[in-house]
C-alpha cells in the first residue's frame, strides 16, 4: 500500500506566513491608537461621574486633559476644539469628543481613524 504524504509545501507555508505577517504588521500599527482611545473613554467616564456643576467648558477641557495624561494619551492627539459640550432640550448635557488620527502604514498608504464618544454629564455646566 502506498503511503501518501499530506501537509503544506514550503511555498504554501511561505505564502501563509507572508499573509499572517502582513496582518500582524497592520495590528502593530493600529492597536496603540485603539488603546489610546480606551484611555480617552476612561478619562471621559471619570469626568462624568465626578460631576460638573458650575464648571465651564474650559475647566472641563483642562480637567479632561489632565486625566488623559494619566491614561497615556498623547497631547497632540486631541485638541481643545475636539472637546465640546452638547446641550439637549432637557437638562442633560453630554461631553462629546471627536477626533481623527492618521497613521502611516507603508510607502504612501496611511490609515485614517475616526473616533467619537459622548458621555452624559451630571450637573449643570456653567458658561
Amino acid at each position: 500500500m502506498k503511503s501518501r504524504q499530506s501537509g503544506i509545501t514550503l511555498i504554501g507555508f511561505l505564502i501563509v506566513m507572508a499573509v499572517v505577517g502582513f496582518f500582524a504588521f497592520m495590528a502593530m500599527k493600529l492597536l496603540p491608537s485603539y488603546s489610546e482611545y480606551m484611555g480617552v473613554v476612561k478619562a471621559m467616564n471619570q469626568i462624568a461621574t465626578e460631576g460638573t456643576s458650575g464648571k465651564t467648558l474650559d475647566d472641563i477641557r483642562r480637567e479632561l486633559a489632565f486625566k488623559m495624561n494619566f491614561q497615556y494619551v498623547d497631547d497632540a492627539t486631541i485638541k481643545p476644539a475636539d472637546i465640546t459640550i452638547l446641550h439637549d432640550n432637557g437638562d442633560a448635557n453630554q461631553l462629546h469628543v471627536e477626533y481623527d488620527k492618521q497613521i502611516p502604514f507603508m510607502y504612501n498608504i496611511s490609515f485614517l481613524l475616526h473616533f467619537e464618544k459622548s458621555v452624559a454629564l451630571q450637573g449643570n455646566v456653567g458658561q
